[in-house]
């Protein structure tokens, strides 16, 4: 397996989501090794929090419930990518909250073709739907971001960037869609360094309810999701399932040979269940399947290869509310399984690759009011993490290849305050202390404010730190590297939003800027190279590569945003102007623009609803040139997409629908040689209950 990437070296939407996103300025980062000593002083902080909790309560108010996959309880727009819902206006970094009406307004199959409407958002794909897809906030690479599905972290151990791999993450039930802009590692921890997708799967609010959504359309395409519900006394429960397949496009473009079509198939089930045992505890389980399967092309051209990917997450958790409401808290066990397999039908041993990456997380979480203008959220987390994966080879005389394995640990504590100290001006700040199994301790610190003037104007402003300590695939597969030291990040963010008659009209825009060092990259081996890693250590076999910290990178630029609501008619859009460099000093690639990385790009929508229930629509998405390569001598042209959708109401619960993405056939590219779809016309029913 070639484990060269595109790294360094080679809502209610506000509205509609697209509104405009909030920017932050900070201190100067100082940087100090604080070891026990910062865990102790955490701790020391935990505690004193339950020695106020014996405080007069006259002045107190209820603490939010610190749970990433909270629903919302009124009808202000909330937050919960904070690890505990928040009003979308007190939040000081920049963020995109996209509620159901949203998600089935824009009508999207893939979670990827949704966030990419919002701003600071691009990505790459290797072909159509269900090959490898990379997403990226604001020029950070891929897997810095962190992915969560009803509060819990997702990451493959296994990968090569331990990140997540969006090509199997389908809306299915989703109710809302979350993204938190810049680095989040003092509540997310490592990875957080480009920003957190929280992806929340809806709650019952109903005796008994349902969902259902059915379509077909170009290229044999059929899509059926289907979700069941409901509240029966203390109990709570909901079930939801999603059948996807199509017979897809050739993975390489057809202008370098690619002919066959490459079809693609996905199971996924998502299920949660919350039981009351009296009124201030509960417990809850949640759980999400999926299964692909995508038929893959050679780097050369057709194939008859194919890939599957199979991914499991559960979640068992404890919620216990003290005083009055005032200190809430919970215990939750997190576990999820990776498996990937690539196959090769024409060789002799079909068996190409195989991997798994598991990580077990223990967690406790606590949010406590001190009084109506002061709160924190705290925890505790220990998170393990393990992989193995092997490339066997295709003649059966050949021993099948021990695994490569690996594992870490890493226990956290973070604790984040929020204030405020006038009305309309909230401030919050954070510390998170991370202690490696492998790279020993690292403090990390935040801060940031929100000021909503009675304009309707919001000032926001935020400054965050992060680290990435390298995967384990970077240090134990057959390239890896035991001496890599993590990667490092800082950056800052300042903004503006203004709110017009009754947020029927906002815009807005944000500038930010994020500095990453000691980024780890892959490095290429010559068949005559004398490097001493470009052997296997401990050997004279030669290897093709092998991972190091030598790169530095930096990204700054602007988002702007906004949107008109007015009757029946909706306008919005965006520009995000994003200039992602490699910085490494003394190096051939100074100045060059990071790989996949478009520096222009915007997203604009318009829809009518008329009277009778009827909805028409037209979206575009341009996206400027980029570089494929860390070189920058192989161009991917820029490129503009048209869509059309329309909706017509049947009756109070179901709904037809039909949409054209890329109306005029446009043809580009993310990933050089790769397909992408073409011209595409689907018809579907919705129903809901």
């Amino acid at each position: 397996m070639n484990p060269s990437d595109d790294r360094l070296g080679r809502v209610r939407a506000r509205p509609m989501s697209l509104a405009p996103q909030g920017i932050g300025i900070g201190p100067v980062r100082v940087r100090r090794r604080y070891g026990l000593h910062a865990m102790k002083s955490v701790f020391r902080f935990s505690a004193s929090l339950l020695a106020l909790a014996a405080a007069p309560a006259a002045f107190a108010q209820q603490a939010p419930a610190p749970d990433a996959a909270a629903a919302e309880d009124s009808d202000q727009i909330t937050v919960t990518a904070t690890r505990a819902p928040v009003n979308i206006d007190q939040v000081p970094a920049s963020i995109t909250v996209l509620d159901k009406a949203a998600i089935d307004r824009n009508q999207d199959i893939g979670a990827t073709e949704l966030l990419l409407r919002t701003p600071g958002i691009s990505i790459s794909r290797n072909g159509g739907y269900g090959t490898a897809t990379s997403l990226r906030i604001r020029g950070a690479e891929a897997d810095q971001t962190v992915v969560v599905i009803d509060g819990v972290k997702l990451n493959d151990p296994a990968a090569t960037g331990g990140g997540y791999n969006f090509a199997n993450l389908l809306v299915g039930d989703a109710s809302r869609i979350e993204v938190l802009r810049g680095p989040q590692s003092i509540l997310w921890g490592s990875q957080a360094i480009g920003g957190v997708v929280n992806i929340v799967t809806a709650a019952p609010e109903k005796a008994l309810e349902g969902s259902f959504d059915i379509e077909a359309g170009s290229r044999e395409t059929v899509s059926a999701r289907a979700a069941i519900g409901g509240r029966t006394g203390p109990l709570s429960w909901r079930l939801g399932g999603q059948s996807f397949t199509t017979a897809g496009i050739s993975a390489i473009a057809p202008a370098f040979g690619g002919k066959e079509t490459d079809g693609y198939t996905n199971r996924s089930a998502t299920g949660r269940a919350e039981l009351a045992l009296a009124s201030n505890l509960s417990v809850e389980v949640r759980g999400y399947y999926s299964r692909g399967h995508t038929e893959i092309d050679a780097t050369t051209g057709d194939s008859s290869d194919y890939s599957l990917n199979e991914e499991f997450v559960g979640y068992a958790g404890v919620n216990l509310d003290l005083l009055d409401g005032r200190l809430r808290n919970r215990f939750a066990y997190a576990y999820t399984d990776t498996d990937r397999d690539s196959y090769g039908p024409t060789r002799a041993r079909p068996l190409s690759f195989e991997s798994n990456g598991r990580n077990q997380r223990l967690e406790y979480q606590g949010s406590f009011a001190f009084t109506k203008r002061i709160s924190a959220v705290f925890g505790l987390e220990n998170e393990n993490s393990r992989f193995r994966s092997r490339s066997p080879a295709a003649s059966l005389a050949t021993p099948l290849p021990a695994f490569a394995r690996g594992n870490a640990e890493i226990t956290s504590a973070y604790a984040q305050l929020s204030v405020e100290p006038i009305d309309g001006l909230t401030l919050n700040g954070g510390i998170r202390y991370d202690d490696h199994n492998r790279f020993g301790g690292q403090t990390l610190f935040a801060a940031g404010g929100v000021w909503r003037l009675s304009t309707g104007t919001i000032l926001r402003a935020s400054y965050g730190e992060g680290f990435k300590a390298p995967t384990l695939y970077q240090q134990f597969s057959e390239y890896g590297n035991t001496a890599l030291d993590p990667e490092r990040a800082n950056g800052w963010e300042a903004g503006v939003e203004q709110q017009l008659f009754g947020r029927a009209l906002t815009f807005g825009a944000t500038w930010f800027e994020r500095t990453t060092t000691s980024q780890i990259i892959f490095n290429s081996c010559t068949p005559s190279s004398t490097v001493p890693l470009c052997f296997v250590p401990g050997t004279t076999t030669r290897r093709s590569g092998y991972y190091s910290n030598v790169s530095r990178a930096v990204a700054h630029g602007i988002e702007a945003a906004g949107a008109l609501k007015l009757g029946g008619f909706t306008l919005d859009g965006n520009y995000s102007w994003i200039v992602a460099e490699d910085r490494s000093p003394g190096t051939a690639n100074f100045g060059k623009w990071l790989p996949r990385r478009p520096q222009n790009s915007a997203n604009g929508s318009i829809s009518y609803t008329f009277p009778f229930g009827l909805t028409t629509g037209a979206a575009v998405r341009w996206s400027g040139h980029s570089f494929d390569n860390a070189a920058n001598t192989t161009r991917l042209d820029g490129y503009t997409l048209v869509d059309l959708r329309a909706e017509l109401k049947a009756g109070d619960n179901l709904s037809v629908f039909a949409r054209a993405e890329n109306l005029f056939d446009e043809t580009y590219m993310t990933a050089y040689r790769y397909g992408t779809l073409g011209r595409s016309i689907y018809a579907g029913i919705r129903g809901r209950f």
